[in-house]
């Protein structure tokens, strides 16, 4: 975890401390605009690569995002209408000879234009605009870098769509060339890092959000903070997600579930194709970025594969980029609220992976009918929306609060029963509290189902017949504010290894970390999910000194040997009053 690393961490106070002093304190607009720079950054550095890849295999088709001219989207209706002229010049000239002086000359005024009005796509490179000069240089993201990511992928794409809004507002010239300058530097310790620990795949975005985020006092503001990388790649390996699965979050922030999801399937396409050396990263896991190799066909399964949704607009442009810097060419991330009227999708995805909003309600007005929880708490209209997401065989992993598993109230239990009844219910692994933290201390648990039972469908045999709990107790990192990395790998890779092994003939004592318990058993509790409620506690027999004992070893320590007479000597003191305490004891 690059969160580990204090070069990088100093580099981001830099960077956090550089846009304050310039004038843009809002948090999140501050992140927004970097995570503009780091897109620009690694949209350049990802075209070199793949045009360096099929330089080398001989791949003809690769065009470059740079290359060529970029009409800027204000002066396309005057190009088209000179475009028009030149195909079709008898329509205003009345002569429809093909080669004629007046086509010629249509066809020169044509360059004249587009070289007028168009911009080299060259000069719109990272590593073009960083070599200019202060005030050229954010003039030139202002007006012409800027325009062109937002219009990148073509006036339908869904990028274009959602970036409609963005702004550029650095305002200053030295705070630009500074950004810049800082991110260079951020991109050198990431490659650093990245070969020094076998972490191939990195979030790059996705980590400085985090680091950012770690900065700010109102950090998890409204639930929105980032789900710990390795927490992601733990859930990944419980669900093993697959190429050509439908692959959904409805509360996506900043898409790591979806790129988890992504890494995950291009890992096991690597392993599939032979792929050598591949080494577990810091927690565990086995991670490569091989995606360029993968043939156009499976890129195509995989860009269609992924879809997100997010009320905060923000998130929306954030989750985008971070898809997009790894390679997913035209993500499927919407602004949309999930919970409410507007989102009619059932049973249309193979795996949903998501950590949905803990604090916050909704206005019962806004809530979709087809839900039929009586609440407005959206930890538990989440994780309904979710079942009903879910196609019949589809499995979810989802992170919630603990009291979940355990609240009382009637809508509490009514979620509890459509897990356990109309789902196979398969894992509840506790968390620590401290696993969020320094964004919220409270105490979360991932639950993992395998819809079975559609919402109007009847329940001729409730689908879970066994629940497998495991208690987790450490995640490797340490649970306090600052979440340094420990020794080892906590109890990530016993997770996945003991829940693969899962057996409910063996997996039967109650006194271990993991043990299963009986759906029966679970009914007649209430549905209640706690792990607490089954687990048993082991209690060891500790035998104390006698006081009398405990009170002689004191004095000793205090005056040494010596005997009773001249005990009696001593007149004030402490050891004047531990001999009072023995002498009430006895």
């Amino acid at each position: 975890m690059l969160q580990n690393n204090p070069e990088l961490k100093s580099k981001i106070d830099q960077l956090w401390n550089k846009f304050w002093a310039g004038g843009i304190a809002n948090p999140l607009t501050a992140i927004e605009q970097i995570t503009y720079l780091l897109f620009m950054k690694r949209l350049d550095e990802l075209d070199q690569k793949r045009a360096a890849d099929a330089k080398w295999i001989g791949d003809k088709s690769f065009t470059s995002k740079f290359e060529g001219i970029w009409i800027p989207p204000e002066h396309r209706t005057e190009i088209e209408i000179a475009e028009k002229n030149v195909e079709d010049p008898k329509h205003y000239w009345g002569d429809f000879r093909e080669d004629t002086p007046v086509r010629r000359k249509l066809f020169d005024e044509l360059k004249t234009l587009k070289k007028k009005l168009g911009i080299n796509k060259r000069v719109l490179r990272w590593s073009e605009f960083k070599r200019m000069q202060a005030e050229e240089m954010l003039a030139h993201v202002q007006t012409r870098v800027f325009p062109f990511l937002k219009d990148m992928n073509g006036a339908e794409s869904n990028f274009t769509h959602h970036m409609r809004n963005a702004v550029f507002i650095i305002p200053k010239p030295s705070l630009l060339v500074e950004a810049v300058k800082t991110i260079d530097e951020i991109f050198e310790i990431m490659e650093r890092d990245s070969q020094e620990k076998g972490q191939a795949f990195q979030d790059i975005q996705g980590d400085v959000y985090e680091m950012l985020l770690s900065e700010i006092a109102s950090a998890g503001k409204n639930g929105q903070f980032r789900t710990p990388r390795h927490i992601i790649k733990l859930m990944a390996e419980l669900v093993q997600p697959q190429l050509g699965h439908r692959i959904a979050d409805p509360a996506c922030g900043t898409s790591g579930f979806l790129l988890g999801a992504y890494q995950y399937i291009v890992t096991e396409l690597a392993k599939k194709a032979g792929a050598k050396e591949l080494q577990p990263d810091e927690d565990g896991f086995v991670r490569t970025s091989v995606a360029a190799t993968l043939t156009q066909k499976t890129q195509a399964i995989l860009q269609n594969s992924l879809f997100g949704y997010d009320i905060d607009s923000t998130m929306v442009r954030l989750g985008l980029m971070n898809l997009m810097m790894h390679g997913i060419e035209e993500p499927h991330i919407d602004y949309k609220d999930t919970l409410s009227k507007s989102y009619n999708e059932e049973a249309e995805y193979d795996i949903v992976m998501a950590n949905p909003p803990f604090t916050g309600s909704i206005d019962k007005g806004d809530i979709n009918e087809h839900l039929t929880l009586s609440t407005t708490k959206t930890e538990l209209l989440f994780v309904e929306n979710i079942y009903r997401m879910l196609k019949k065989g589809g499995t979810a992993c989802v992170i919630v609060p603990q009291g979940v598993l355990f609240g009382s109230g009637k809508a509490f239990k009514s979620l509890r029963q459509i897990l356990v009844d109309r789902c196979d219910l398969k894992a509840v692994v506790t968390m620590p509290s401290g696993v969020f933290k320094p964004y919220a201390g409270v105490s979360t648990a991932i639950l993992l189902f395998t819809k079975v039972y559609g919402p109007t469908d009847k329940v001729t045999n409730p689908a879970t017949e066994q629940v497998w709990f495991y208690e987790m107790q450490s995640d490797g990192y340490s649970l306090d504010d600052k979440r340094t990395k420990q020794e080892g790998y906590g109890d990530l890779q016993e997770i996945v290894a003991k829940y693969r092994a899962r057996n409910p003939e063996t997996d039967n004592d109650r006194t271990q970390k993991c043990f299963f318990v009986p759906r029966s058993e679970i009914v007649n509790e209430g549905y209640d999910l706690s792990l607490s409620r089954y687990k048993e506690d082991v209690f060891e027999e500790v035998v104390y000194d006698k006081p009398a004992d405990i009170l002689n070893r004191l004095i000793e320590a205090e005056v040494g040997e010596i005997d009773d007479a001249g005990l009696a000597g001593v007149k004030s003191g402490i050891v004047r009053e531990l001999l009072e305490l023995r002498g009430m004891i006895g």
